[in-house]
């Protein structure tokens, strides 16, 4: 980017050809060529200044003189999602990965009017903080040192709509989706990403999913190392004593204890105090078990607590790490939200959200791989690295 703030010659090229190749990748799944080339055109709209990345705007951004063909796209059109998705995987992490690579769960909610759209009804909005009217989405990022991207997703159905017939039918969700808890869709995904190729040396998620004990036993399975957050009341056993966590971290002797940062934030680093206690393991010489406490330096009785599991010998400050980088996924929402038209979308159908939501992470992928393409850039320019952002 020029001094002026205005796209270099170089900036407009890096683009183009990104977006070429991000084309190319997916054309191969679109067996017409109008639906092809609307899918790049929507992933480029969506990266475009447009002051709501609805079907209206986005076509009249993209010179179309009605929304038809937006619309079409997202609701009629012969395309799979789920294959785009796949490719969209692929892209982040050919880009991504790298040893120090994390594999985040979260979700995040979107709000909406109304009763019709697929999924939505009143229930907790981590986005708002509060119970509101939405749709929750569950989705699966990965975070690295060379950035951070969303490689998956799903929306959550609640029980209500998936005991009706009715109301299913109108929001076309397909016959086969049945009843999932969170931690179930996480768990699908991580098998989809892990299936596929993708490693990471850890996994982490709050305590919606920590405190499931079949996403623990499912990553150590795999051997899949994870610090996961749980509830305060979650128990665990040391020798032949089984107790709370919230207990095990009140006996914790005064050595156990270093103040440490789990990474810059918007303040410098997030400093605390942390402590791990070595909990009982079916194989210790080949995974570990902890229990990670994080403790407020302002207030001692602020206390957070993680299930870990990983490869003896795994440091303090690895496990530490490991809990601060959960807070990558809020930066993926951010700007999938305030960039690339995330919550922007006005389909009501269960088909709809996932081309949507699917089209939106490749283009904030897309954004993701440019700007690192450019940091890489400017870095030996300027005679050293260049500034990553936190």
């Amino acid at each position: 980017m020029a001094a002026s703030g205005l796209p270099t010659v170089e900036d407009v090229q890096r683009w183009a050809n990104e977006l070429t190749a991000v084309g190319e990748r997916i054309g191969r799944h679109f067996s017409r060529s109008e639906p092809r080339r609307r899918a790049v055109e929507y992933i480029h709209g969506l990266l475009l200044d447009v002051e709501r990345k609805n079907s209206w705007q986005l076509a009249e951004r993209l010179g179309d003189p009605s929304p038809y063909g937006v619309q079409h796209l997202l609701g009629r059109a012969d395309w799979d999602a789920d294959l785009v998705r796949d490719d969209l995987r692929q892209y982040a992490f050919t880009h991504l990965s790298d040893p120090l690579g994390v594999l985040v769960i979260d979700e995040t909610g979107f709000l909406k009017k109304g009763d019709k759209s697929a999924g939505v009804q009143r229930q907790y909005s981590g986005t708002a903080g509060r119970i509101e009217n939405c749709q929750v989405g569950v989705f699966l990022a990965y975070q690295s040192p060379k950035g951070r991207a969303l490689l998956d997703r799903d929306l959550y159905l609640p029980k209500e709509w998936a005991a009706d017939p009715p109301r299913r039918e109108e929001a076309r969700i397909p016959a086969g989706v049945s009843f999932a808890t969170k931690p179930q869709l996480a768990q699908r995904m991580l098998q989809r990403a892990l299936d596929a190729g993708v490693t990471a040396g850890w996994v982490t998620a709050d305590e919606v999913y920590g405190s499931d004990g079949k996403v623990r036993l499912f990553l150590e399975q795999r051997r899949q190392a994870y610090v996961l957050a749980v509830k305060s009341d979650q128990r665990g056993w040391v020798g032949f004593r089984q107790a709370m966590v919230k207990v095990l971290a009140r006996e914790a002797p005064k050595d156990a204890w270093h103040r440490l940062s789990a990474g810059d934030g918007a303040k410098g680093p997030r400093l605390y105090d942390w402590a791990a206690l070595r909990i009982n393991s079916p194989e210790p010489e080949q995974f570990q078990r902890w229990l990670l406490v994080r403790r407020s330096i302002s207030d001692p009785t602020d206390l957070a607590y993680y299930l870990c599991g990983g490869p003896p010998g795994t440091t303090l400050q690895e496990l530490v790490r490991v809990a601060g980088s959960r807070w990558a996924v809020e930066e993926c929402f951010e700007i999938g939200k305030g960039e690339c038209g995330l919550d922007q979308y006005e389909v009501r159908s269960w088909v709809g959200w996932y081309r949507h939501i699917t089209l939106a992470l490749f283009a904030q992928a897309l954004l993701t791989v440019i700007r690192m393409q450019a940091a890489a850039e400017a870095g030996p320019k300027k005679g050293g690295r260049g500034r990553r952002r936190r």
